[in-house]
């Protein structure tokens, strides 16, 4: 059983939703960054999703770009994300932590040797946004074989004879894009999403995590309280890119962690 794995089971004996917060390694700054990381589950994340900056981040919008972008020009690489996770991991060794991101740094490194890295340093799951089902061999079940789980992204697009092969080899989650285009477009639609989460739910015992466009407390609680949590990362990447202090941006993660634990 991952931290993941445990997290949810927590969760679902207590009767709570899960709140997943993202942020990008690096942004905009190692300290920075890494003081955010280590405030986010005293401000209520129950999941750290943590992206691995890149030079062609095609699924993630402006916001995002631009904060992976701050991280790449600041020094951020691969090595220094899994140093991030380590200093994490000396002061909690509980939260799950999921790396974000694409396929090319991994390739680049080498399968194996990432898989080992990332395992010692302290990483729980994955999600690499560009590698389809079709091409599990590559990362998807020498990942689950170490130990990690190998999580997908569903969409409104993902149709039922799509489905059952996106939740092929899936495990941790399921992370369901509400909306069709690029991470911290429009505000989901709480009635639309209801019943994508449904017909997810009805193929998978996974929990279902929305995420994309969520950017209020409120928010926060209408989407999570229709699947089994929620995710913010726009959101929160905008509280840092706007200048605003490590406690500001923590209070912010605080206000809409509270709205998810309301659902």
């Amino acid at each position: 059983m991952t931290r993941i794995d445990a997290k949810f089971a927590e969760l679902k004996d207590q009767g709570r939703k899960a709140f997943v917060s993202y942020i990008m390694a690096g942004d905009p700054d190692f300290d920075t960054s890494l003081a955010v990381v280590k405030g986010l589950p005293g401000a209520g994340v129950d999941i750290i999703e943590l992206g691995l900056p890149f030079t062609d981040p095609m699924a993630d919008g402006p916001t995002i770009q631009v904060a992976g972008q701050r991280a790449l020009e600041g020094g951020m690489t691969l090595d220094r994300t899994l140093e991030l996770v380590r200093a994490f991991r000396q002061g909690d060794d509980t939260t799950p932590i999921v790396l974000m991101g694409y396929y090319n740094p991994i390739y680049s490194r080498g399968v194996a040797k990432f898989l080992d890295q990332a395992k010692a340093a302290g990483i729980d799951g994955l999600i690499v946004v560009d590698l389809p089902p079709e091409e599990d061999d590559e990362l998807c079940l020498p990942a689950q074989a170490a130990g990690l789980n190998f999580i997908r992204l569903a969409t409104p697009t993902t149709d039922d004879r799509r489905l059952p092969k996106v939740l092929t080899n899936t495990s941790g989650f399921v992370y369901y894009v509400s909306i069709t285009g690029i991470t911290g477009a429009a505000a989901p639609e709480p009635s639309d999403v209801a019943p994508e989460v449904a017909r997810i739910k009805a193929q998978t015992d996974l929990p279902v995590i929305v995420g994309f466009g969520i950017r209020t407390p409120e928010a926060a609680e209408a989407i999570a309280g229709i699947a089994d949590g929620c995710v913010v990362g726009s959101a929160i990447v905008s509280e840092l890119a706007s200048g605003r202090g490590v406690e500001e941006v923590l209070s912010f993660v605080k206000s809409l962690s509270d709205g998810a634990h309301r659902a």
